[in-house]
């Protein structure tokens, strides 16, 4: 592992000229080394998500002021696409490292992130103002610091829930890892050695053989990382789980197993309990710090100065606003803004109904898994590469199927938009439904607690703040998906469906950057409206009334 990293960093580091000298190729014997650069990128964007999500998310769920500004940046940041981050970044990173593929690999692994990082901010957001009540007690009555409560107990609460939605933002990137790679903007056509480059080239090519090859060494790269990072993770986390009860059947993984047993362990953890111990000798005294805290959040409580902050952020927003349409007003009419309007009426109609139809199918099976932890680790590997599995493969079947039946490209390319979103509603159920503490499930049973009052009563709430979280993010993965969705290729086969998606992805081969800016804002715009006006108010009851306590 260590060789391959080093490896994948000295390419990187390499001149831009050398990818124009060595173009892509289908050789078989090249996909090794394609498939450890773009895993590479995956785990460099995932870790920078990690890092993102611990700063923002908790800063949003601890203060009031910094949630006015976060919150809502996430909603906008969540409805922009790829192609629309690329459009503007790909330049950006190239001017810093010129000359360099530094620059072209900052850009791919920026634009990955961009499809992770949301969705684990989401997850930890929501799990931090979910603390149960006696949690919250115990820290009072410990009188633990804010630093100490964060690590002690409202990081590890959210724990579990942070580690399903990092390995759905996992298979997130790898959806996305064609765009990523095969970067395409205008007059600058770069193309990053890796699986996702190598799917563009198959696919223009229509070389099936190719495309199966890709796929193949995707499920393999999908099952390792799962063996050995994720499974894990998640038999660490479990550890955190809220109940009164022992887990009756925890997960296991054979790699934590082996690290618990391994001697080398304690001294390579050395540094980082070191850390921690510098960090609580220079803390100051409990009681002392409970004071203080009353003090700061009573100064932090004033309704006038909340009131002057939500003005001074509401300023700014109308500002960006302001400029923003002045500046489309240069080069484009209102005939433009009704254009796109239009456009993002059609992909809301589409976003809608497979947001219903995809709940409807994986809340119960998801509610299933989660419930048996042993199906859980046979279905966890099974449900990242399904997550994985990139809208392009499925091109040619949709493509040919389209023509050959003479069918409706509005209606059969809108499927495609849900194939990587619908599993954040499967993986934050199982979620949501394994955090469902033993006690209560025993509760129930002894109870005899059946059917539907069963649902009702337990399992709904359960989930509840987890689905939300779910729905949320692929809502707006939905939106992003558009992009790929309804302009569709096969060689030289093109499909389009209306909606704001092949207007934006119009716009974005075209390098007409006024275009480009004008489809983000109205997607934003759409992505906000349904944020704030469904699942904010659905957060505020999941807040108030399914809290466990």
């Amino acid at each position: 592992m260590a060789v391959g990293t080093v490896s994948g960093v000295r390419d990187a580091v390499e001149p831009l000229s050398r990818l124009r000298v060595e173009p892509i190729t289908l050789d078989a014997a090249a996909l090794p080394r394609y498939a450890l650069l773009t895993t590479l990128r995956l785990f460099a964007a995932l870790a920078a998500s990690f890092v993102f999500t611990l700063v923002a998310a908790t800063a949003a769920a601890k203060s009031r002021r910094a949630e006015l500004v976060i919150i809502p940046a996430l909603d906008i940041l969540q409805s922009v696409p790829v192609l629309g981050f690329m459009t503007f970044t790909v330049t950006a990173f190239m001017g810093l490292f010129p000359g360099s593929r530094v620059g072209v690999e900052c850009a791919a692994i920026f634009a990955i992130f961009t499809s992770q990082a949301w969705n684990m901010a989401f997850s930890l957001y929501q799990s931090l103002r979910q603390v149960p009540g006696d949690l919250e007690e115990v820290a009072r009555g410990f009188g633990l610091s804010p630093l100490r409560k964060l690590l002690r107990i409202e990081w590890p609460f959210a724990a579990p829930g942070l580690v399903w939605n990092a390995m759905m933002s996992m298979s997130g990137g790898w959806f996305f890892v064609v765009a990523s790679e095969a970067i395409s903007v205008g007059r600058t056509q770069v193309m990053l050695p890796g699986i996702g480059s190598w799917l563009a080239v198959a696919i223009d090519r229509r070389d099936l053989g190719a495309v199966a090859l890709a796929v193949a060494a995707m499920a393999i790269v999908i099952l390792l990382y799962d063996q050995l990072v994720f499974r894990p993770v998640i038999a660490w986390a479990d550890r955190f789980r809220v109940e009164q009860t022992a887990s009756g059947d925890p997960p296991r993984s054979w790699v934590f197993d082996l690290f618990r047993r391994a001697r080398l362990l304690p001294p390579l953890t050395a540094p980082f309990r070191g850390i921690a111990a510098l960090v609580a000798l220079a803390e100051p005294a409990p009681r002392l710090m409970v004071q203080h805290r009353r003090f700061t959040t009573s100064a932090a409580a004033r309704p006038l100065g909340l009131r002057l902050w939500t003005g001074l952020v509401l300023i700014a927003a109308s500002a960006a606003a302001v400029y923003a349409v002045r500046f489309l007003g240069t080069t484009l009419t209102l005939a433009d803004a009704w254009t796109a309007f239009g456009s993002g009426l059609l992909t809301l109609l589409r976003v809608v109904v497979l947001i219903a139809i995809a709940s409807l199918i994986w809340v119960p099976i998801g509610v299933w898994i989660g419930l048996r932890p042993r199906w859980t680790a046979r279905v966890q590997p099974i449900a990242q590469f399904l997550a994985a599995f990139p809208a392009n493969v499925l091109f040619p079947i949709a493509v040919v199927a389209i023509v050959r039946w003479h069918a409706d490209p509005d209606v059969w390319l809108s499927p495609l938009m849900v194939l990587g979103t619908q599993w954040y509603i499967l993986f934050n159920v199982i979620a949501g439904a394994s955090a469902i503490p033993n006690d209560l499930l025993e509760a129930h049973r002894m109870f005899g607690v059946r059917g539907l009052l069963w649902w009702r009563r337990l399992i709904l709430p359960g989930i509840f703040p987890y689905y939300i979280t779910g729905a949320l993010t692929a809502s707006g993965g939905s939106w992003n998906a558009s992009i790929v969705a309804e302009a569709v290729s096969w060689g030289d086969t093109h499909l389009r469906a209306r909606g704001l998606g092949s207007y934006i992805a119009d716009a974005t081969a075209a390098g007409d950057g006024a275009r480009v800016l004008l489809g983000i804002m109205v997607m934003s715009v759409f992505v906000i409206a349904i944020n704030r006006l469904l699942f904010r108010p659905l957060y505020r009851i999941a807040e108030r009334r399914l809290r466990l306590s």
